[in-house]
Order: structure tokens, then sequence, then C-alpha cells
């Protein structure tokens, strides 16, 4: 296997966070009196901050802006990513060996700066990374492949150089999409897409330690 740059989602992927997620959802919903629908996190989990809230209003009909569903989900998470938030297994020996190896790092992720920062600084690999992406600099989320080609453009590397790893079963054909080699990640709430993510993915795993052996 074969690449020049490594491109990660965050959430679910990179860090431990999607539960964190699953209590702003319903706390979120339930200051309103509203339940949690199903399939509302999964429908949220591949778009951006704008998007989410966008649809949260359309779905639930609320008389609110999207920019203060956002700043009250960004203050309700805040304090978990820059202390409790932490990284999945064998993340951060992954990206040393990847350093070591000569190969550019980004991410490609649906956080916000306020919350993307904190938390790889936290978990020390934010000086890791060669070129920071977010879906808030783009016009679509991760369904789409522009975060992806944006990552590979910040890192001056061809998407068909480049390897990117991610939990969604949508992210996972975007990055297919952008000419990227795709990797899922296995996450407990993500894990329903198992069987669909294996089949268009270029490989699956459970633990960055498997990767060892492939670069």
């Amino acid at each position: 296997m074969e690449f020049k740059a490594a491109i990660f989602d965050l959430d679910g992927t990179l860090i431990d966070s999607m539960g964190v997620w699953k209590k702003v959802d319903r706390d979120f919903l339930a200051k309103r009196h509203l339940a949690v629908p199903d399939g509302y996190i999964e429908q949220l989990s591949a778009m951006s901050f704008r998007e989410a809230a966008e649809y949260t209003i359309a779905l639930f009909g609320l008389k609110e802006k999207g920019t203060d569903i956002i700043a009250e989900w960004n203050a309700m998470v805040l304090y978990e990513y820059s202390h409790h938030i932490i990284l999945k297994p064998h993340a951060r020996e992954y990206l040393l060996h990847l350093k070591q190896s000569h190969v550019k790092l980004g991410t490609a992720t649906s956080l916000p700066k306020i919350l993307y920062e904190p938390v790889l600084k936290s978990n020390g690999i934010y000086q890791l990374f060669d070129a920071l992406s977010s879906t808030d600099e783009v016009s679509r989320g991760k369904e789409y492949p522009d975060i992806y080609l944006l990552a590979a453009q910040k890192l001056a590397v061809l998407p068909g150089d480049c390897i990117a790893f991610d939990d969604i079963l949508a992210a996972i054909a975007a990055i297919k999409t952008a000419g990227m080699q795709a990797y899922g990640m296995y996450d407990s709430y993500s894990a329903h897409n198992q069987k669909a993510i294996r089949q268009i993915a270029d490989g699956y795993i459970y633990d960055f330690a498997e990767m060892f052996s492939l670069k």
C-alpha cells in the first residue's frame, strides 16, 4: 500500500466521542420537550454543523436561528473535548509511525475549530498534523467529496496519493468519489453499517494497530 498523505475523520474515527454527541442530542431535544426520533443521530453524522442545525430546525419546526443552535451544541461539549475525550486505540502510535515515514497528515472533520483544536491538543497530537480541514470551510457535508479534496489541496498531495479514514458509510462513499483509498474504522455507533462499509471501502479496521503492517 502506497500513499503520500493520510486524512482522518475525528469523531468516531480518531477520537472516541460519539457517546458524547448522543447525550447532547438527547439533552438538547429534551430541553425542548422533544424525543430523539429513530435515525436522527445517524442522519446528522455526515452533516456539517450548519447543515445539522438547518435539518434540526426543519424537522422539529423550531423557531430558532441555526447559529444559536450551533453555539448551544458547542457550549454543551466544549469541556468534554478539552478534557475528557480520548483517542481510539493506537491512534497516537499510528500517527507517529506515519510521521516518521514522511507521510503528510491531515483531518477532514465536521467539527468546528473551537472543538477540534482543544481535543487534538489535549491528546498531544495537534502538532503532528500538516493541515486541518473542517466542513465549516466547504459548502457541503461529508457525504460529498468536497472536504476530502480540500484536505488534499491543503496538503499539496493529489487525491489519488491519499488514504482517508472514516467511520460513516456516507463519508466512505465520498472518499471513494474523491479518488482516494478509503478505510473504515469500527465504531459502535455506526456498526450497523459495517457490512455496507466493507463492500465499498479498501479496508476496515477495529484498531489502528492493524495498519502498521500496511504502511
